[in-house]
Order: structure tokens, then sequence, then C-alpha cells
């Protein structure tokens, strides 16, 4: 197991005129894209992985997450900071020699050798003794028996033959017999389509949970950060904005970015934001951020209630439920009812907040959260 921390970590890349080829590699974007970038920078970040705990980088393309995990695995060095692995600096360590098992997005297998061979990849390089070949022998088994009967059946296939999911499965297999002290996985789902996604989050979700090993996962998914995190650390621009649990990310985001970033539901948007004058003198200045979830529809006016006229609403039977969007004043509220309220169009309602975040006008910060009594 491996405790990770990275204390103050520097890393700028710079655009050399509108030529892409002029950028450095990691600049051109995570997911490989040909688009011209801007500058880019990560000043003095500092995280904190624990001892056997999955930590999820979530955040939107661009922000510098693969960034962050080349930094990691050493195939980056950070202008400024260090990278400690329990405590000992990395700085000086090859990426061969930091324990690591990486999973890349394209999973980066040998298109010359078999899934077998792949999966002991890392004994194929070393030279060839008794005791490695009994060692490699025990590695694959115990490979074998943690990804299932799958791998078995194709560990005679070259590459090239292999579908998404079994060049996942591989580069998987791969990881596992190294060994290592950390994974660190760069949005392995990415090029599944969802069926496959979803079986392979919860298997991956399983043997984490048996490996008791530190893991550190890059996505820009927030149903794959909420299956498999223990932690979540939300990047954006090249900062770590929050790191906690879903629930305590979601229920206290620390800005707006966060607030506005964070969703449950496809149905409905992450936040309304209103004025804050319209809840109380007071907050004059300020965002009033209410989550869809606790904006509540009232037929008549209550203490500190806003009245508001239904300009839209999406029945949606199977789950019982309305989907509403009120306007009030010059903004819109989206919320949901019971499909039995019998809401329609153009009726006058009044809403009514079980919980509201306070974010400040200028800095985007929460301030406070108000809870109904």
């Amino acid at each position: 197991m491996a405790k990770i921390e990275l204390v103050n970590i520097c890393k700028t890349f710079q655009a050399r005129g509108a030529h892409l080829l002029a950028i450095p590699f990691p600049f051109r974007g995570e997911s490989g894209g040909n688009r011209p970038r801007r500058d880019f920078s990560i000043e003095n970040l500092n995280l904190t992985v624990p001892h056997a705990k999955t930590l999820v980088i979530l955040g939107p393309s661009g922000c510098g997450k693969t960034t962050l995990l080349k930094i990691i695995a050493g195939l980056l060095p950070p202008d400024a900071g260090q990278v400690l692995f329990n405590g000992a600096d990395m700085n000086a360590v090859s990426p061969g020699e930091r324990r690591i098992g990486m999973l890349f997005q394209s999973y980066a297998l040998y298109p010359h050798m078999t899934a077998k061979t792949n999966i002991l990849s890392y004994f194929v390089f070393r030279k060839k003794t008794p005791e490695l070949d009994a060692q490699a022998r025990a590695k694959y088994k115990r490979t074998s028996e943690l990804l299932g009967v799958e791998i078995e059946y194709l560990q005679d296939r070259m590459p090239p033959t292999l579908s998404g999911g079994e060049r996942q499965r591989v580069a998987l297999g791969r990881c596992i017999t190294r060994d290592p002290a950390l994974f660190l996985l760069d949005e392995p789902f990415s090029n599944l389509d969802p069926k496959l996604r979803e079986k392979y989050r919860v298997n991956l979700k399983t043997l984490l949970a048996q490996f008791n090993i530190t893991t550190v996962y890059v996505t820009h998914d927030q149903q794959e950060a909420l299956i498999l995190a223990d932690l979540i650390a939300i990047m954006d621009a090249g900062k770590i904005e929050q790191v906690g649990t879903y629930e305590e990310i979601y229920t206290r985001p620390k800005n707006l970015f966060i607030a506005e970033f964070l969703k449950l539901g496809i149905e409905t948007p992450p936040i309304n934001l209103l004025d804050g004058a319209r809840i109380a003198s007071s907050l004059a200045g300020t965002k009033i951020g209410a989550r869809p979830e606790d904006v509540v529809v009232l037929r008549a006016q209550s203490e500190n209630s806003l009245r508001g006229t239904v300009v839209n609403k999406m029945d949606l039977p199977l789950k019982g439920i309305v989907i509403l969007t009120i306007r009030v004043g010059e903004s819109e509220v989206v919320t949901q009812v019971p499909l039995a309220q019998n809401v329609r169009l153009n009726d006058e309602v009044w809403l009514g907040f079980k919980k509201y975040h306070v974010f400040d006008g200028k800095t985007g910060m929460r301030t406070q959260t108000v809870t109904a009594e």
C-alpha cells in the first residue's frame, strides 16, 4: 500500500504559436484532440491520497486530470514541488521503479504479443530465471482467478482481434501481475459502449475492494465517480477545487463551479440560481442556489416562499414524477413533483426551499447553507 502526497506541484505548458505540433504532448488535451490550446498551468497544487483508498479525480476535459496522473507516475516531471510515496520523494525515481500499475485510456497493449504475454509483460522483459518463471506462473494463476474465465478464453488471441472490453480486461490483468503499490487509471472505460461500461465499473469496484490498494482514477464521468470513489477530488483549470466524498461535496459545495458541476439526475439541472435579494434584503448581491430536489411546490403562499408561474412541464410516467420549469421574475427554477399533484401549465404556484446555499456574488464562494426548520 502507499500514501501519495502531492506537495506544491507546479507545471506549465506554453503555446508556441498556433501550430499544434509546437505544443508539448501533454498540452494537446486529455482526449488527444487536435484543438489548439491556450497556456495551461498547475500552480502549487496539493493533494493527498490515503492508504488503500480509491481517489477519483473528476473534472471537465482539459482541466489537467491526465497531466496530474502522469506527474504521479513519473511520466512528466513537475517544474516544482514534490511527489511523495509514503513520505519518500519520488522526483528522482524512474516510472519503472515506482511500483505502479497504470491503465491507459488506449490500453497500450503490445500488438505483436498474445493476450497472455501482454498480461505477463512485466516478466517478459526481465532476465529469465527459474524463480522468475515460477513467480510469473503464480501471478498469472492469481490474475486469472480474479478476472474470471474470460481471460483464459482470450489468452492466445492477439490484441487487434480483441474487442474494446476484452482489451480493457487484458490491460487490467497486466496491471495486476506487476504487484503494484499504486493503481493509476486514465478513463479506462471511455471507449466502451454504455452496457459494457456499466458492467466493468462494477467489476472494477469489486477488484479494488479485493486488492485493498491505493488507486487514483481519472474521469469526467460523474456516474463512474459515484460508483468507484472513496474520495473525489474536483479539478478545474489546473486546480483542485474540493476533496471529499460525493455526498459531502454535493451537499456542501465549496463554490459555484462545483455546485453547477455535480448533478444527480439527467432530467434536471444541477442547481437553480436566483438573485439573493429575492429571498431577503440582507442577501442582496449574492446568488442563492437550490438543488432541484430541495425546491417545494406549494399551492398557497407561506413564509419566505416565492411566487412563480409554471412555464413548462415534462411528464415521466415510469418514474411517477413531473419535471416543472417555473418562472420567478427573470429567472427559471426547475424541480419535480409527484405525477398525482396535477400541476398544469400557466398555473400560479409558490416555491419553498428545504435547503439553499448562499454564494458570494463576486467570488462565487459558498458563504452559508440554510436549512428549513
